[in-house]
């Protein structure tokens, strides 16, 4: 392996962990409905599991409502009683072929147990991209060891290693402060 693949391959990494965390973040609900909010909810039907996007129709016909319709009437109970086994915040209530959740307005307290709990996820991605920086710059190191690669091609490559951390590590604190946007409008 060179360089520049071990650049490339932690740069994609570093992407990978970035969007890890954006997708964690669309789990925190801002008091303005999403279907992200549920669509991985587990659902029991057929014997099996399923997440619940796969099973069904979600959709936001206003801020403060998510409906579900299943492809099938026959499990609407079981739709029901995933969501509120899921622990989510909500009551869903079964209206004629759908279910409804309606979305609670957050108060002032949960908004801020919200953004600390954005900062916990914001924070773990951070130490990952700082782990894959780390292991990368290992590695170049064992490459100039055992001579695959000059000191000035490990120098160059740390200088590289660290432009991408940066780039990346900014990408997340913007991610989060989006949220904390998000999270503070009433």
């Amino acid at each position: 392996m060179d360089i520049q693949a071990e650049l490339k391959k932690c740069d994609e990494s570093m992407k990978k962990a970035v969007e890890h965390v954006e997708r964690d973040f669309e789990t925190i609900h801002t008091g303005k409905a999403s279907p992200s909010m549920v669509e991985n909810v587990m659902v029991e039907a057929y014997g099996t599991n399923s997440r619940l996007r796969d099973i069904a129709a979600i959709t936001t016909p206003d801020p403060s409502t998510i409906r579900v319709q299943p492809w099938d009437k026959s499990i609407l109970k079981d739709v029901e009683k995933a969501i509120l086994a899921a622990n989510i915040g909500f009551t869903p209530v079964v209206m004629g072929e759908a279910v409804r959740c309606p979305v609670p307005a957050l108060s002032g307290e949960r908004r801020a147990e919200l953004a600390k709990i954005c900062h916990e996820m914001a924070e773990t991605g951070r130490v990952r991209i700082r782990n894959l920086r780390r292991e990368a710059i290992d590695a170049v190191k064992k490459m100039q060891k055992s001579g695959i690669a000059t000191e000035d091609e490990a120098k160059k490559f740390e200088k590289d290693v660290q432009t991408l951390t940066d780039k990346n590590i900014a990408l997340i604190n913007s991610a989060l402060e989006d949220k904390e946007a998000d999270l503070k409008k009433v």
